[in-house]
C-alpha cells in the first residue's frame, strides 16, 4: 500500500514555489498534481507525488534550500486541525506532544518521537518503524521543511526566541549550509543516523501566550474523531525489518532467516517483498547498522567497544573496518571531529 499524505502538503509546495518564481501551471503540468484538489479536506496524495513536487519545484526556482524557505512561510491553519491542536497548547513541550499524537491526520507514515533527558527535549522524525525516510523516497526538502517548521512554529508561539541546541539530518550535507545555520541558529550535523532537532528543556516549558484551553477542548474532540477514522497504513517490509533489527542486533548479526522467522514469513516471501520495494536484506542491515553507529557515536557516554556490541559485532575491530568502509573514517576519528572542528 502506497504511503499517502494530505493534499494540503502538495498545495503548500506549489504555493511556496510560486512565491520563489516558479510558474504554478508549469509545475502542475510537470508533476500532474493540481493544488485545487486540496480544497477537499480529505484529499490525499502519494509520497511519490510529494517527492516529484519538491524536485520539480527546486528545478524551476533554482532554490537549493526550498524546504527551509517554505517553512519560513508557514502561517496558522495550513495544516488544518493538526495546526490548531499544536497552536492552542499551553507550552511548547505540550505542542510537540500534540504534534506526535495527531500528525497521522496529515501523513500516513511520518512519526515524531519526543524524549526528555539531560536538560533537553529532542524530537526525532522518521517513518513508522524507525526508518529515517530517505530510503522510502522522502525528498531532502521534505525532511528539511519538517525539522525547520518545528523551529519556525516554536518561534511563532513563544514570546521569546527559540534556538535549538542540536539539529541532525540523515541525508548528506548539501554544497552549502549557510541557510541552514541562518534558519536554525545552529550548524546542523549531516549524514547522521537520525533526523533530529533538540531544544533546551527550559525553553520548551515556556508558556504559550496565545494558548486557549477552551478552544483546545473543542479541537481535541474533533481531532480524536478524525484520528479514529483514519486507517493505520500497513508498514513496509523495510520498516518491519528495521523494527526487528532494533531488538535482534545485540544477539549478533541476524540472518535473513532469523528476521523471516521473527516476521512469521518464509525467507522466499521476505525476499520477494523486499524486491518489490527495490531493496535487499544485506543493504538494509548495512544501512541500519551505519545509522545506529552514527547515532550512538554522537553520544560520548557510549564507548566505542559498546557501540560495536550494540551493533552485533563480536569484535571491535570488525566494527572499525565496517565503519571505515561506510564513512572513510574510524569511529574514534569521527567522534573526535564531532567534538572539535570537524573532519576535513
Amino acid at each position: 500500500m502506497a504511503i499517502e499524505m494530505s493534499a494540503r502538503i502538495g498545495a503548500m509546495i506549489v504555493g511556496a514555489a510560486a512565491l520563489r518564481g516558479a510558474d504554478p501551471r508549469a509545475l502542475i503540468d510537470a508533476v500532474g498534481f493540481d493544488p485545487a484538489t486540496a480544497e477537499d479536506p480529505d484529499a490525499r496524495m502519494a509520497l511519490t507525488v510529494e517527492t516529484a513536487l519538491w524536485a520539480e519545484a527546486e528545478r524551476q526556482t533554482g532554490d537549493a534550500d526550498l524546504g527551509l524557505h517554505t517553512a519560513e512561510l508557514l502561517q496558522p491553519g495550513v495544516f488544518d486541525v493538526l495546526d490548531y491542536a499544536v497552536r492552542t497548547a499551553p507550552t511548547l513541550r505540550a505542542s510537540l506532544e500534540r504534534l506526535a499524537r495527531y500528525n497521522r491526520l496529515e501523513h500516513d507514515a511520518a512519526e515524531f518521537t519526543v524524549r526528555d533527558g539531560a536538560g533537553r527535549t529532542q524530537v526525532d522524525h522518521a517513518f513508522r518503524g524507525g526508518v529515517p525516510g530517505q530510503e522510502l523516497g522522502q525528498h531532502r526538502h521534505s525532511i528539511e521543511f519538517t525539522l525547520s517548521s518545528l523551529v519556525v512554529i516554536g518561534r511563532q508561539l513563544s514570546a521569546a526566541p527559540v534556538v535549538p541546541i542540536e539539529v541532525a539530518f540523515h541525508h548528506p550535507a548539501p554544497a552549502r549550509a549557510a541557510e541552514h545555520e541562518r534558519v536554525f541558529g545552529v550548524a546542523p550535523r549531516f549524514s547522521a543516523g537520525v533526523n533530529r532537532v533538540a531544544f533546551a528543556a527550559a525553553d520548551m516549558l515556556r508558556p504559550v501566550p496565545a494558548a486557549d484551553p477552551r478552544l483546545w477542548r473543542v479541537i481535541e474532540r474533533h481531532a480524536e474523531a478524525l484520528l479514529a477514522a483514519r486507517p493505520v497504513a500497513p508498514q513496509s517490509f523495510a520498516a518491519r525489518i528495521a523494527r526487528e533489527l532494533s531488538t535482534a542486533l545485540s544477539e549478533g548479526p541476524p540472518t535473513l532467516a532469523d528476521i523471516a522467522a521473527r516476521l512469521h514469513v518464509s525467507e522466499r516471501t521476505l525476499q520477494r517483498h523486499l524486491r518489490e520495494e527495490g531493496l535487499s536484506y544485506d543493504a538494509l542491515l548495512e544501512g541500519y547498522r551505519k545509522n545506529l553507529a552514527l547515532s550512538y557515536l554522537a553520544d560520548p557516554k557510549i564507548g566505542i567497544a559498546e557501540v560495536a556490541y550494540l551493533l552485533g559485532y563480536s569484535e571491535p575491530s570488525a566494527f572499525h573496518r565496517a565503519f571505515k568502509r561506510w564513512t572513510g573514517h574510524t569511529p574514534g576519528a569521527l567522534r573526535s571531529a564531532e567534538g572539535g572542528a570537524g573532519l576535513s
